[in-house]
């Protein structure tokens, strides 16, 4: 079972109230990615999907398809996707044929 953190906030204001819900998933077609090629990263290659607007479940559900269908290994967190490899060109036609909003940023 996974455990979840407890945030803890403090306020003077006693009409406070904490907004725990998550950040809703923009849909894919509202989404407006940017794909990165980064060569600096430890001396390989990588590629960066920067501007997903949505939780973190729904972005490592992305990385984790991008990562299956590509066959490479990356991270996902703060709203970034790092793929690894020069595998940008691959992961825009992903990316299209998924129906996201995309461009190509750099290089």
């Amino acid at each position: 079972m996974k455990s979840k953190k407890k945030l803890n906030f403090y306020s003077t204001n006693p009409d406070f109230k904490y907004d725990d819900e998550l950040e809703e998933t923009l849909s894919k077609e509202k989404q407006n990615l940017e794909v990165w090629i980064d060569k600096h990263r430890a001396g390989k290659t990588a590629v960066i999907i920067k501007g997903f607007i949505g939780n973190n479940d729904d972005l490592k559900s992305l990385s984790k398809m991008l990562k299956t269908k590509c066959g490479v290994g990356g991270s996902a967190k703060k709203g970034e996707i790092i793929i690894q490899g020069d595998v940008r060109d691959k992961i825009m036609d992903i990316l299209r044929k998924e129906g996201y909003n995309f461009k190509r940023v750099g290089g």
